[in-house]
């Protein structure tokens, strides 16, 4: 196994370029560097990232559900790869030893209007092949004793893992294959070389050459795309989704996954219930605009950060279109009154007091400088360079599927 902070550099790296460099340890980032090492052994690949280890942002800040694909449109990179990972992952976890369950959820209507909604959505998950079922108040009350609602659909293949384990698991088959892993390493500019290699600057550290980059950086994959000389034709936009957890002795009121009807015109799923796999229960996200890339905390401010959204057309343009849900959003946010109230419409018997703090998350969502939020997966890029540039939820689930998409396109820039 080949892992090494930022200041120690082999001498074959100063030398002799990689074949192939993955900017980002997250999920997507090293399960690119896993099917590189499985479909042509023979080649070079190093993985460099600016934290101490994998998974530290979107990986190791996610609810830890393993999405089926019913929400994403049929024929899209999302419902693909999702019901793809939805097969795989558990797989995954069960040959290495990572924690998961196949949980199933349900999705639930609580409102008359909601119900053509939820037909409609059972619709899409049959189009993509997805098996549900629809319940009526009675069942849903058999699976989920405290759960209120008029109707519902069970999602049999959802289920739960450890994402950060399952990183943690790539990193090390990676590097078991002869992958190199860096990390401490921070990206500060991307240049070519005489011999047409890229070359890789990170601080002090001498520069790593190589014949292709990978750009996996999530939260920041726009501005590594212009360190490449790429116009990625969208802004990384953050959004905050902020958790709380069921204290101990209330556990029991969620049996596993539930999930109110998603709003088709808001981009995000709504406040959820979700049990994990080491027994805690998490209700959210609420998702607010954070103020920061890394913004976890709610006053967490970056001046660039913020300079670079407030610039941006495109972040004012969501703001004008989705002012009405934004302003629920973040009052959600503020009050836990008003957060816990949205939640009872789900969890009757929810008091605020049962509710405690948890660890928030950031998404980083592509919006285009129309306003639109990029709804599905997006790849680009031209050789010597492959950038994803948008890969939200559910991109822990498809992690596999997405990591084998990138090392094709890697290969046939090669």
């Amino acid at each position: 196994m080949t892992a090494t902070g930022g200041t120690a550099a082999t001498s074959a790296a100063r030398s002799e370029p990689y074949d192939v460099t993955v900017v980002g340890a997250g999920i997507v980032g090293l399960s690119t560097a896993y099917a590189l090492t499985r479909a042509a052994p023979a080649l070079r690949v190093a993985v460099v990232e600016k934290e101490a280890g994998p998974g530290r942002h979107q990986t190791g800040h996610n609810s830890g559900v393993i999405h089926s694909g019913i929400y994403y449109r049929p024929g899209s990179l999302k419902a693909r790869y999702a019901m793809a990972g939805c097969a795989e992952t558990p797989e995954f976890c069960a040959k290495h030893g990572v924690p998961y369950e196949v949980t199933g959820k349900l999705i639930v209507a609580t409102e008359q209007a909601e119900l053509p909604r939820l037909h409609a959505l059972a619709q899409r998950g049959r189009e993509n092949g997805i098996t549900v079922r629809e319940l009526g108040p009675a069942q849903i009350a058999a699976r989920e004793p405290e759960v209120a609602g008029l109707a519902a659909i069970h999602v049999g293949s959802t289920g739960i893992c450890d994402f950060g384990a399952v990183a943690a698991a790539l990193a090390g088959l990676a590097a078991d294959a002869g992958c190199t892993i860096r990390y401490g390493v921070r990206v500060t500019a991307i240049g070519r070389a005489a011999d047409g290699t890229v070359t890789v600057s990170a601080g002090a550290t001498p520069a790593l050459r190589t014949k292709v980059l990978v750009n996996c950086a999530g939260l920041y994959s726009d501005r590594v795309a212009r360190l490449a000389g790429d116009d990625p034709g969208m802004r990384i936009v953050p959004f905050r989704g902020e958790f709380y957890e069921l204290a101990p002795a209330r556990r029991g009121l969620v049996r596993g996954l539930v999930y109110p009807v998603p709003d088709p015109d808001f981009p995000f799923l709504g406040v959820h219930l979700t049990r994990d796999v080491h027994g805690g229960v998490h209700l959210g996200p609420n998702a607010v605009p954070a103020l920061a890339r890394e913004g976890y905390g709610r006053w967490t401010v970056r001046p660039r950060d913020l300079a670079g959204t407030a610039a941006y057309p495109g972040a004012w343009r969501i703001a004008r279109r989705h002012w009405r849900q934004e302003a629920g959003e973040v009052l959600r946010s503020l009050s836990k009154r008003a957060f816990t109230a949205n939640a009872r419409r789900l969890l009757p018997a929810l008091r605020s007091s049962d509710l405690r703090p948890a660890p928030a998350g950031v998404r980083a969502q592509a919006v285009l400088p129309d306003g639109t939020l990029v709804d599905d997966f997006r790849f680009a890029g031209s050789p010597p360079f492959v950038h994803v540039l948008n890969a939200p939820s559910p991109a822990a689930t498809a992690a596999l599927p997405i990591g084998r998409e990138v090392a094709r396109r890697v290969l046939a820039a090669l």
